[in-house]
């Protein structure tokens, strides 16, 4: 019994001692938690949530020009072309020997370019020399025979008189000096053609040797010694027809076709800025030489000659140029303001009104009316609304209006960092 009491005794839940305090640290750690999540979702929602604007694409508006300035009326796009240009040939067929040229090369008028085997020529020089110098031995013989026939009549002439001989004698005298007189004209001209066959072998042997027919820069080399050359397409392919190509940089010029329907836009004389594919920042003057009176029924086209004011080594023969037509200078006083020069793109109308939309500063459009005057290409004059170095949305969307957010297309915003 006393066991089994002591037993329940140490069952027995002492109250005297107070209970211990459960840990706090598990409290804040999840109080930690929540709030680093309440920190990323609010993060989050002003990132994606916020207003990022219209993704556009924006151009600057340039001034046209003050002063005696001048302005697009047509841009046309041509190649650069030479007025003189030349493929050299030999006059005759032969045999290649030598050739002189290479492209690249600077020539002369008159530079031996290459030579063809001259035997034959020679040949034929040296035989039309042998029958000049027998011609002129034989007219030389009847010359010698000529002054004995005449000394013969004239001796016949005295004793006649005297009538020692008979007169048949002395006409016989005189008939054989006459016919010498015949034979002595014939070697003569004999001579005289003998002496026209050797000049012509001669040329024969000059025709061999091509030369350049002005001065000019080789463009294509077209024969290799030992091929055979002709003035003419002797058929196969082991006939060439030249010898090389030759261009003269200062006559180079450039053709444009111009449509139909803006012809009229141009005028002999006329200004012109022309601008190479290959060098877009430099622009060339010159002006108008000539326009073709005819018309491309195919393309509706009328071909223009324009000129370039300058030569430079970075011209050359088939390069693209785009050609703007300038209307001439005014004279001081009769100048206007010509406003500034706008990417067409970005003139659209809103309620029947030409307008466009100018950035500010807060990345923010405007919506500005224009006043529009000449197209100028892809550009067009505006005469008031705009003002130089003001940027402009190029393509704005229907839905744009006027004081919406918008932000630069990526590859323009760098476009202008680069800058």
């Amino acid at each position: 019994m006393n066991n089994s009491a002591d037993l329940l005794k140490e069952l027995r839940i002492d109250r005297s001692t107070p209970p211990p305090s459960p840990s706090r640290r598990g409290l804040w750690i999840a109080l930690a938690v929540v709030a680093v999540l309440l920190l990323v979702a609010g993060g989050a929602w002003a990132w994606f949530g916020r207003d990022k604007g219209v993704e556009v694409h924006t151009a600057t508006v340039v001034a046209i020009g003050n002063g005696g300035a001048s302005s697009s009326v047509l841009d046309a796009t041509g190649y650069v072309v030479a007025r003189r240009m030349a493929t050299v040939s030999a006059k005759i067929t032969g045999k290649v020997r030598e050739v002189l040229i290479e492209e690249g090369q600077h020539v002369r008028a008159g530079q031996v370019l290459a030579t063809l085997d001259p035997i034959d020529a020679d040949a034929e020089r040296d035989l039309a020399a042998a029958q000049l110098a027998a011609a002129r031995s034989q007219a030389g013989s009847v010359q010698a025979q000529l002054h004995e026939a005449e000394s013969n009549a004239v001796r016949l002439g005295s004793l006649v008189k005297q009538q020692l001989v008979s007169k048949s004698q002395y006409d016989q005298a005189i008939a054989q000096r006459d016919s010498l007189r015949a034979q002595l004209s014939t070697a003569q001209r004999n001579a005289q053609v003998a002496s026209d066959q050797l000049r012509i072998a001669g040329n024969g042997v000059d025709n061999t040797v091509v030369r350049a027919p002005f001065d000019g820069v080789v463009i294509a080399k077209a024969a290799q010694p030992g091929e055979i050359v002709s003035p003419l397409s002797a058929g196969g392919g082991f006939t060439r027809t030249g010898i090389g190509t030759i261009v003269d940089m200062d006559s180079l010029e450039v053709e444009v076709d111009v449509g139909e329907a803006y012809i009229g836009r141009v005028q002999p004389q006329m200004p012109v800025e022309s601008t190479l594919n290959a060098y877009p920042e430099w622009k060339i003057p010159g002006k108008v030489i000539a326009i073709i009176p005819t018309a491309d029924r195919g393309k509706a086209t009328v071909k223009v000659r324009v000129g370039l004011d300058v030569r430079d080594p970075r011209i050359v023969p088939d390069m693209g140029v785009r050609v703007s037509f300038l209307e001439a200078a005014k004279p001081a006083a009769a100048q206007q303001p010509q406003g500034v020069r706008a990417p067409a793109a970005a003139i659209v109308q809103r309620n029947g009104r030409d307008v466009v939309f100018a950035l500010g500063d807060d990345d923010t459009v405007q919506q500005r009316d224009v006043r529009l005057g000449l197209a100028m290409g892809d550009d067009r004059q505006v005469l008031s609304g705009l003002s130089a170095g003001d940027s402009v949305v190029l393509d704005p969307p229907d839905t744009l209006a006027d004081g919406a957010k918008v932000r630069m297309a990526p590859e323009a915003a760098d476009a202008a960092s680069g800058e």
